[in-house]
């Protein structure tokens, strides 16, 4: 996949994000910390899910290459587990997003099985473990991002339209769940001079990148179909925390 260290531990993990920001995990790896929510008789029907993603109708580049589902969950400081909350809009300010910020963006909720489900709750565990080492007693508010991102010959997709870009949180949690026919697709970090820190491919299931939000920037170069003859899609779930309540 790449050069970088993969940490092996959830200490290791909260090692080096709290060391330099960043890591990326490959899917193995991932999913041994998840323990038995990582087994693929869990992970096969909530990849799955993507299938039933809608069209994102916010995109201000007038693209239809986009498909979401989101929720929204809550975790009090030293109250295990987090809490889903009603559904709301997704905002970020201009500051975080040029394209598509500055507006309430309504998008079909998570279903409820999903939201539920063994691998959603305990990649929710494993990054309060990591936000809490971060910033140690503090209340999380948590979002939860379905993402499909489809291209076609001459059509590209655009993973992060708005380019390298902060969230506007505190961590987020990148986990692919699947590449159908796809090339490109390049995950790249750097820190607020631009200065790149790291290049690396999420190929597999479950590949993750952990990124310090407040620290560096992450963006995510085009896809396109690898057989142009055929459907292309790029599956991720993304996951952040904030510290505060919404």
């Amino acid at each position: 996949m790449n050069s970088i260290s993969a940490p092996v531990t959830l200490t290791a993990l909260q090692a080096e994000v709290a060391g330099q920001g960043f890591a990326m995990l490959p899917g193995a790896r991932l999913a041994a910390l998840l323990g038995p929510a990582g087994a693929a008789a869990e992970v096969a029907p909530f990849a799955a899910s993507w299938e039933r993603l809608e069209v994102d109708s916010f995109m201000a580049d007038g693209g239809r290459y986009r498909r979401r589902r989101i929720a929204n969950f809550t975790a009090r400081a030293g109250v295990p587990g987090h809490v889903r909350g009603d559904h709301r809009p997704h905002f970020q300010a201009v500051v975080h997003n040029t394209l598509n910020g500055g507006v309430d963006r309504w998008f079909a909720p998570v279903e409820e099985a999903v939201g539920a489900s063994a691998p959603v709750q305990a990649l929710l565990t494993l990054g309060r473990e990591v936000a809490d080492q971060l910033k140690p007693g503090r209340d999380w508010f948590v979002e939860m991002h379905q993402f499909r991102i489809e291209a076609g010959a001459g059509a590209p997709g655009y993973p992060t339209p708005e380019g390298v870009h902060h969230d506007g949180v505190d961590l987020v949690l990148i986990t692919m769940m699947a590449r159908t026919n796809l090339v490109g697709g390049e995950t790249l970090v750097c820190d607020d001079a631009d200065q790149e820190l790291a290049r690396f491919t999420l190929l597999n299931q479950l590949d993750t990148a952990v990124v310090d939000d407040e620290r560096v920037k992450h963006g995510v170069s085009p896809v396109g179909p690898q057989d142009p003859t055929r459907p292309s899609c790029r599956d991720v779930l993304v996951l952040t925390w904030r510290a505060g309540q919404p």
